[in-house]
C-alpha cells in the first residue's frame, strides 16, 4: 500500500460518521494548501537539444498550479499539458534562456510580471515582438523586492538573487511562492541566497520567522566543479548541501517527511546523466527532470 492510499484510508476511517459538510471542510483545508509545480525545463543555458549522451534538458521553466509560469522559452512548450493555456508569467531576469517575448506572446500570455529594474527594456522588446507577430500586447507590470503579488490563493514575493546580466543595474529575482502554510523558495538564477532574501523570507541569522517548507534551487555547478568561474553568479551542489544543512538544523526549513530538495538549471558540461545524478547526489538533494510534476504541501 503506498503512502497516498494509506493516508486516504486513514482519513476515511477517522471521519466515519462525520457529517458530509464537515468532511468537505476538513479535506479542503488540506487540499487548499497544495502547490503543484511542473518542471517544464531543468537545463542551464548551455543546453541546445539532445547531447552526445542522449540526455535532453530544456531551458529552465516551471508551471505553478497549472496556470502560472516562471520563465518560458520556445524549448519548454512541448512540456506543457495539452489542455494547459497559462496567461500569467513571472520572469526572474532577462537572460535568453529564461526570457523570450515572442514565445510568451505566441503562448497567449496576458499578464507579465518582472523587476522594475529592467521594465522599460522589457516593455520595448514586448512591443516590438507584438508588432512583428501582429499579436496583442500583454499587461506588463513592474514589481519590487518584497512586494507580495496575490493571484487567487497563491502569493508570489520577488526576492533579490545574486546574479548579473547584460544590464548593469538589473536586479535578478528569485521567488517565494505561498499558499497558506506551504512556502516554496524557488531560487534561480543566483549564487547562494542573499542576506536581503533570507531576511524578507524570515529565515536569516537574526530572526526566525515562518520556515520554508520546500526548496527548489539552481545547481548550475555540479559535484567536483567547485572551482568553476560561474560560482560568482550561480550555485554549486556543495553550496546547496551547506544551505540545506544549516536551514534544517535551525528549523528554518521544515519539509514534509521524505520530500527532496529539487535541483534545477543544471549545466550540461558540469553534471552527469540523470541516472548518474539519481545514483550519486547526497540526500535530500534530487535532480529534477523535464516533465517532473511535484505536489508540495506543508505537514
Amino acid at each position: 500500500m503506498d503512502r497516498r492510499t494509506f493516508v486516504g484510508l486513514t482519513a476515511s476511517t477517522l471521519l466515519a460518521g462525520t457529517p458530509d459538510s464537515i468532511k468537505a471542510n476538513l479535506f479542503n483545508a488540506k487540499t487548499d494548501e497544495r502547490i503543484t509545480v511542473r518542471f517544464l525545463g531543468t537545463g542551464a543555458a548551455d543546453w541546445d537539444g539532445r547531447d552526445e549522451r542522449g540526455e535532453l534538458r530544456r531551458l529552465t521553466s516551471i508551471l505553478v498550479d497549472g496556470h502560472i509560469l516562471i520563465d518560458f522559452t520556445p524549448t519548454d512548450k512541448d512540456m506543457l499539458p495539452a489542455d494547459c493555456h497559462p496567461e500569467i508569467i513571472f520572469y526572474t531576469h532577462s537572460h535568453g534562456d529564461h526570457y523570450n517575448p515572442s514565445a510568451a506572446l505566441k503562448l497567449g500570455i496576458k499578464q507579465v510580471y518582472l523587476s522594475q529594474t529592467w521594465y522599460d527594456i522589457a516593455k520595448d522588446e514586448f512591443e516590438k515582438a507584438a508588432k512583428e507577430l501582429n499579436l496583442d500586447l500583454p499587461v506588463i507590470t513592474p514589481i519590487y523586492i518584497g512586494q507580495q503579488i496575490t493571484i487567487g490563493d497563491l502569493t508570489f514575493t520577488p526576492l533579490p538573487g545574486n546574479h548579473a546580466t547584460d544590464h548593469l543595474f538589473e536586479q535578478a529575482l528569485i521567488y517565494l511562492i505561498e499558499k497558506q502554510r506551504t512556502r516554496i523558495l524557488y531560487a534561480t538564477d543566483t549564487s547562494g541566497l542573499t542576506a536581503t532574501a533570507t531576511r524578507l523570507i524570515g529565515i536569516d541569522a537574526h530572526q526566525k520567522g515562518t520556515p520554508i517548507t520546500a526548496l527548489i534551487m539552481e545547481a548550475t555547478i555540479g559535484m567536483g566543479h567547485d572551482s568553476d568561474y560561474r560560482l560568482f553568479t550561480h550555485t554549486s551542489v556543495a553550496q546547496i548541501e551547506q544551505i540545506v544543512r544549516v536551514l534544517t538544523a535551525t528549523k528554518r526549513y521544515t519539509p514534509s517527511i521524505g520530500q527532496p530538495v529539487y535541483l534545477t538549471h543544471l549545466a550540461r558540461t558540469l553534471h552527469g546523466t540523470q541516472a548518474e545524478l539519481d545514483a550519486n547526489l547526497p540526500a535530500p538533494l534530487r535532480a529534477a527532470y523535464d516533465g517532473l510534476e511535484v505536489v508540495f504541501q506543508a505537514d
